[in-house]
């Protein structure tokens, strides 16, 4: 057991995008009943933010159609920080209807990706985003918004995104409304040198209001990655369980990071994150039951824990 370096965060928060970011990327459309169960064991397995949906028309992912009943099972468990993402002004009403606790408004920083992805420039995001935040105050919500820069390293479509232009956009969503701000390599583009040198200048500039990296593992660097981010402070992942998801407007953006790999990495690295990892294997177990015949990832599974793991974390009490 290694103990984390002084400059690497003591704890970290790993928040499941498996049943948004997941699903929406496989053709299985899983059951209401199993996707509370979903949430409900890893909630038990010590996970305390999921994203559980997205507020989008059923017509367009069927996958994703019940939201808003996952939304209000979620918010009976105590603690149970609940997001989910929201591509204009109409989903975000139905978030704060539904009174999810965050809802994440994607802005691609490739003009390209974002074109493709949400039929609006980053720019329209942007504004989009500062509608959302007026539409937000004058309900009364307490629904936080988070902007998350996606396609950060670069993109399929566009190739080359630069720097100053994810910079730009970020503080733009800032100053559009936005309570928080995350960053993603939708494609999987990033090494750990690219990632360190990126999110350094984005932490830097959003400070506490900095809230999330979200790797893919498409080219195997995606725990590289969040490696390199924990090195400059960093200590929030999405992650999904089995590896599930990518992005249909990005081709080969396959394979999230593992939210079990991830978990264990922590671990052993006396990073805490509140989790049972053996209840977090258990449930990948049955869901990779549900989700038969789809392509999972993922190594832990496979090679268990070792036996010198000394599990350190223990999954946190309600």
């Amino acid at each position: 057991m290694t103990l984390p370096s002084a400059r690497l965060p003591r704890s970290a928060v790993i928040r499941e995008v498996g049943l948004r970011d997941g699903l929406q990327s496989i053709a299985t459309i899983l059951p209401t009943a199993q996707k509370i169960e979903w949430i409900r064991a890893a909630y038990e397995a010590g996970q305390r933010e999921i994203e559980v949906g997205s507020f989008v028309p059923a017509r367009l992912l069927p996958q994703l159609a019940d939201t808003a009943e996952l939304v209000a099972f979620a918010k009976t468990l105590p603690n149970l920080f609940t997001s989910v993402l929201v591509p204009n002004l109409r989903g975000a009403e139905s978030a704060i209807a539904a009174k999810a606790d965050l809802m994440i408004v994607p802005l691609s920083a490739s003009h390209a990706h974002s074109l493709a992805n949400l039929r609006k420039t980053p720019d329209d995001v942007v504004a989009e985003v500062a509608r959302i935040r007026a539409a937000r105050d004058a309900s009364g919500s307490r629904t936080l918004i988070e902007g998350g820069v996606g396609t950060a390293f670069g993109c399929t479509l566009q190739g080359l995104v630069d720097k100053s232009e994810v910079l730009r956009l970020m503080q733009a969503l800032l100053d559009a409304g936005a309570d928080r701000v995350s960053m993603a390599d939708t494609v999987g583009y990033a090494d750990p040198g690219m990632v360190r040198d990126l999110f350094e200048d984005a932490v830097k500039l959003a400070g506490d209001h900095f809230w999330c990296g979200h790797f893919h593992d498409t080219r195997g660097l995606g725990l590289a990655n969040v490696y390199a981010a924990l090195e400059v402070g960093v200590n929030r992942f999405d992650a999904c369980l089995a590896g599930i998801g990518g992005c249909p407007h990005a081709p080969g953006a396959s394979g999230n990071v593992s939210t079990e790999d991830l978990a264990y990495m922590l671990g052993s690295m006396s990073i805490q994150t509140g989790i049972d990892i053996d209840k977090l294997l258990a449930l990948r177990a049955q869901v990779a039951r549900w989700l038969e015949g789809e392509t999972l990832h993922g190594s832990l599974w496979q090679a268990g824990l070792p036996k010198t793991f000394g599990l350190t974390t223990q999954a946190v009490s309600a």
